[in-house]
C-alpha cells in the first residue's frame, strides 16, 4: 500500500477544514474553536491545531490529510505538520482583500520549508467582488518564479477537493518517476 501525507494550508476562512470534511472517508479530527479574531475573518469557528482526515484511493493508496490553522501565529504548527509531507494544497479565499499578498506568502513559506509539490485552490470564486482571480493567481505566482497548478474550487464539493488531490498526486508521481 502506498501512503501519502498531504497538507491543506492557506488563509483563514479559505476552506481547509471544510475540504477535509468533504473528502475524508471517516469523521475528521478537528481542532476548531470559537473564533475570537473577528477582524481577521467573520467565521464562527477557526482551527487552532491540526485537522486530520484520510481517504483511500484505488487500488491501494492511503492519503492522510492534515489541515493547518490559517493564522501566521501558528507557524510552529505548520512546521510540525510539514515534516514528512509530500506536498501541499494551498487554499486562498478570493474574497479576502489580503488574497493577493496571501497567495505568494503561503506558497513561498511551504516551498521554502521543503514542500516542492504544491497545488493552489482559489475558493469563494462564486461570490462577487473577489480580490483575486485565476488569472491573477498565475500572474502573482509567475512574478515569484513559481509554476503550480491553480484551480477555482468549492471546498464543500468532494469532486473539487478530489481534483486538487489528484493534481497534487500527479505532480508528486512525476517527480518520483
Amino acid at each position: 500500500m502506498q501512503e501519502y501525507k498531504i497538507i491543506f494550508a492557506g488563509s483563514m476562512g479559505a476552506g481547509k477544514t471544510t475540504s477535509i470534511q468533504a473528502i475524508s472517508d471517516n469523521e475528521i479530527i478537528s481542532t476548531d474553536v470559537v473564533n475570537t479574531d473577528k477582524e481577521a475573518h467573520s467565521k464562527l469557528l477557526t482551527t487552532v491545531g491540526i485537522d486530520y482526515g484520510q481517504i483511500m484511493l484505488p487500488p491501494d493508496t492511503k492519503i492522510a490529510l492534515y489541515g493547518t490553522p490559517g493564522q501566521e501565529r501558528f507557524q510552529l504548527v505548520w512546521n510540525i505538520v510539514t515534516q514528512g509531507a509530500l506536498g501541499a494544497i494551498i487554499l486562498i479565499d478570493s474574497t479576502s482583500e489580503k488574497a493577493p499578498a496571501e497567495l505568494p506568502f503561503y506558497v513561498d513559506y511551504f516551498y521554502q520549508n521543503g514542500l516542492k509539490n504544491i497545488v493552489v485552490g482559489l475558493t469563494h470564486t462564486d461570490i462577487s467582488n473577489g480580490h483575486l482571480t485565476l488569472d491573477d493567481c498565475f500572474d502573482v505566482l509567475s512574478k515569484h518564479d513559481f509554476v503550480f497548478p491553480v484551480f477555482a474550487v468549492d471546498s464543500r464539493e468532494k469532486g473539487d477537493v478530489l481534483l486538487l488531490i489528484e493534481s497534487l498526486l500527479a505532480s508528486i508521481e512525476a517527480t518520483i518517476s
